[in-house]
């Protein structure tokens, strides 16, 4: 805007007359009651009562026992005819305490005018204190008075006060008038601006108004409570009975301003020169705040030119408010062209400005220019406070330096500064992206200490990580604190955790989180069942996962296709093919959708439990349907096929996956290899081998154990040293099932002493043999009738706690009874 515009005749915004007076506050209110009637001349009877009240009220202080004696006598009217009539005779300070006398002792009622009467004495006579005392309890309805309309009491007192003033001092009807909106606006703050602003305008609208001084503790206290628009309409309504002074129009200038009204602001600083009121520094310095704010600097300027044209220095908070408006809109030459000419003129940047300096380079990422202002900052021996640090975190995190944001963080926390959650939330963040949980929890546990709100998203990042890292007890720690602290982690959060356990297989401790939110009235979702239920059937614990299903149907949840798959995979993994079958048909039955993982856990069972028939068939209805098949449905009749011995249905569904496009898995290929080997079929498992190299697939351990058991199986012992360095020339060590599958080899063949060493060897190697391990031996030792060798094994292995099970037992009793016909023959 171009200052000379000021030059040119404008309407009178401001200043232009108010159609309405200030209902928004008033409408509520009742009409005020009408002053009492004018009261009748007292007759003789009643002469000798106010000659000793008026000699009471009169004296220097108070004799309670005449006051007692003729309380009983006095109406309330009565007394309020006798006292306003003596008003300018009566001592304030007795009457005062005639009138707590009264009322505390005798529990006599005095009218709304007799309470206005004292109040006006009192501050007549110098006695501001308990004048405002008496307000305040009579506002509080903490003293006997009965009004019209209690609710509106504000409007009867100021109705009963301004009646007063046409019988009273004009220059104490001015200091009551303050003392009420004062009183409003202090003591009673609490309940809002509106009693306030409805005492001021029922006073407008009468022609009474309060002091210049008193406006504008008014208006500023309308303005610092953000009530912005009651401001506009109470500063309209004070210029008709008020001459504004350079105090007030700032006020009203900064109303503007932080209501985004900068025009009305520029309207009313021209205005308020053409009034003869010259602007002062915090008028200047709060218009170019409104307009810096805005994102109006070259006018912001302008105003600080005019500024110094009409002989008003520029202050520290106008040098602050323009590198600020720079700084905000990235005009950092700028912004340092100011300081310079602030440094000029004698001012010392205090820490805002420097504040202001170092997060507008940090919100940039320019992190050198801001820890040089630190430097400078330092020098002139002004300490970093909160602000700084914080925007210098943020700085850090913005350019990726987050080790030093982290000893930045570390820094503020041992100095106990306040600090900014976005600080914390972004070097959680990275320290959670690093796998660093234990820090992450850390800083996290001082954000609860401090009350601070944490990011959801982040929440779930570091419980699923302590979760990942085995720390479950702090993962559940934390979310039983953030419960307490009032923050309680959302269902996303809780879910990862409840995940994090069942992964880990302590579905117990999970359940008892679950039980923990039913109790406080959590809303849980399907996701939080399906994740324990899968848990549960991880563990065999299928019921369980019955239960919870139960439980989930019963909060409305409605099991989905995902239910029902962990539950059949659970049942068919126990081998309880009917309740699986149960569950699969409950599932068709509710028209939910199966998908090609419902077919694969029922194909496996039906495998598991011999039924390879039954899975075929299910696996002719799934190729029917309009599902994506996958390898997980071959691999398992594959492998059931070449369990049988079928090689040549496991071949034909081998070629129908490549037909379809689904590339072979290690897992086919091992199972195919164990096929051939169980046949004898020993070169085209080695076949097997070369077409995996040539599909990019590395035979793992478990097809050179297959390849072992097929040598073993047709006594060709000779073969397997080739077989083991092929596996060490590609880094593939034998494990406990290859070590077994080779005992059992020689042990069958008779070679004991290289069964014995393989067993020796297996331990050296930290492969710890189990029962079937030791079986196996036991079972060699005894068909060449050592039996002493056998149980000493049985007693090595009740040494390692290991369980003798039915085949040990059997293997024993077997070996010794060929021992003993061996004997008697």
């Amino acid at each position: 805007m171009d200052l000379r515009r000021a030059l040119l005749p404008k309407p009178a915004l401001i200043f232009s007359p108010i159609a309405r007076p200030l209902t928004c506050a008033t409408s509520a209110a009742p009409c005020p009651p009408s002053p009492l009637p004018p009261q009748k001349e007292p007759s003789s009877s009643d002469h000798t009562i106010l000659k000793s009240v008026t000699s009471i009220l009169s004296n220097p202080s108070l004799d309670s026992t005449q006051c007692r004696k003729v309380m009983p006598h006095l109406s309330p009217h009565q007394f309020d005819s006798v006292f306003f009539s003596a008003r300018r005779n009566v001592n304030p300070k007795t009457a005062l305490h005639f009138f707590y006398l009264a009322s505390d002792s005798c529990g006599f009622r005095f009218t709304l005018r007799s309470y206005c009467i004292l109040m006006r004495s009192l501050i007549a006579s110098g006695l501001l204190s308990p004048a405002r005392l008496l307000l305040i309890r009579l506002i509080d309805q903490k003293l006997p008075v009965l009004f019209s309309d209690p609710k509106n009491r504000h409007i009867e007192i100021a109705s009963s006060m301004v009646d007063l003033n046409e019988v009273g001092e004009s220059g104490v009807g001015v200091a009551v008038v303050d003392l009420l909106i004062h009183v409003y606006c202090t003591q009673f703050k609490n309940v809002g601006f509106q009693n306030a602003i409805g005492v001021f305008g029922f006073l407008a609208n009468k022609g009474v108004f309060p002091t210049v001084k008193t406006c504008t503790f008014l208006l500023s206290s309308l303005v610092k409570a953000n009530k912005l628009e009651n401001s506009y309409l109470v500063f309209k309504t004070m210029l008709r009975g008020v001459s504004p002074d350079v105090y007030l129009f700032s006020i009203a200038i900064n109303a503007f301003c932080r209501g985004r009204k900068v025009e009305d602001a520029i309207q009313l600083f021209f205005d308020m020169e053409k009034s003869g009121v010259s602007p002062n520094a915090v008028t200047y310095n709060n218009l170019i705040h409104g307009l810096c704010k805005h994102g109006n600097l070259d006018e912001a300027f302008r105003f600080k030119e005019k500024m110094v044209k009409d002989g008003v220095d520029p202050t520290l908070i106008t040098y602050s408010v323009l590198i600020n408006g720079l700084m905000k809109f990235e005009k950092f030459d700028e912004a340092n062209s100011v300081l310079k000419k602030m440094l000029e003129k004698g001012f010392i940047p205090n820490v805002v400005v420097y504040n202001t300096l170092i997060d507008g380079y940090c919100k940039m990422g320019n992190i050198r220019d801001a820890l040089r202002i630190r430097g400078d900052m330092v020098s002139k021996g002004i300490n970093p406070n909160s602000i700084t640090l914080n925007s210098i975190i943020q700085g850090f995190c913005k350019i990726g330096q987050m080790e030093q944001a982290e000893s930045m963080l570390e820094e503020m926390l041992s100095r106990r500064f306040s600090i900014n959650p976005g600080a914390f939330n972004s070097i959680i963040h990275w320290l959670c992206m690093n796998s660093r949980f234990e820090s992450a929890l850390r800083f996290l546990r001082e954000m609860l200490l401090r009350d601070l709100r944490h990011n959801d998203g982040l929440l779930t990042t570091l419980v699923g990580g302590l979760c990942d890292e085995g720390k479950h007890s702090d993962a559940v720690e934390l979310w039983f604190r953030l419960l307490e602290k009032g923050f309680g982690a959302n269902l996303v959060t809780t879910n990862a955790l409840i995940h994090g356990l069942c992964k880990a297989g302590n579905v117990q401790e999970a359940v008892r989180l679950l039980k923990k939110m039913l109790e406080r009235g959590l809303v849980l979702d399907k996701i939080t069942y399906n994740t324990l239920i899968l848990g549960c059937c991880k563990e065999g614990r299928v019921e369980e996962g019955l239960k919870l299903k139960g439980e989930m149907v019963k909060q409305g949840i409605e099991a989905d296709i995902f239910t029902y798959n962990w539950l059949i995979h659970g049942m068919c993994r126990i081998g309880k093919l009917d309740e699986a079958l149960k569950l699969w048909n409950e599932c068709k039955n509710r028209n939910l959708v199966l998908n090609v993982y419902t077919y694969a856990v029922m194909i496996d069972g039906y495998c598991k439990a011999d039924k390879i028939e039954e899975g075929q068939k299910l696996y002719n209805e799934l190729v029917t349907q309009d599902l994506e098949l996958n390898s997980v449905v071959y691999n398992t009749l594959i492998r059931a096929y070449c369990r049988n011995g079928n090689t040549v249905e496991a071949f034909k569904l081998y070629d129908d996956m490549r037909s379809r496009g689904i590339p072979p898995t290690t897992s086919t290929y091992s199972s195919l290899i164990h096929g051939m080997c169980n046949i004898g079929c020993m070169e085209d498992a080695k076949c097997l081998f070369d077409e995996m190299r040539k599909e990019g697939l590395l035979p793992n351990v478990v097809c050179y154990t297959a390849l072992i058991g097929g040598y073993c199986k047709l006594g060709q012992m000779d073969k397997l040293a080739n077989v083991l360095q092929e596996m060490s020339s590609y880094d593939i060590h034998p494990n406990k099932i290859t070590y077994t599958v080779m005992i059992d080899g020689y042990s069958k063949s008779g070679d004991m002493k290289t069964a014995a060493k393989l067993l020796q060897e297996m331990v050296e190697k930290g492969i710890v043999p189990d029962t079937v391990t030791y079986n196996v031996l036991t079972n060699g030792f005894c068909k060449e009738g050592k039996m002493e060798k056998s149980f000493k094994i049985c007693d090595h292995m009740s040494q390692e706690g290991l369980p003798l099970d039915e085949i040990t037992y059997t293997t024993l009793v077997h070996g010794w009874q060929q021992s003993s016909l061996a004997n008697q023959e």
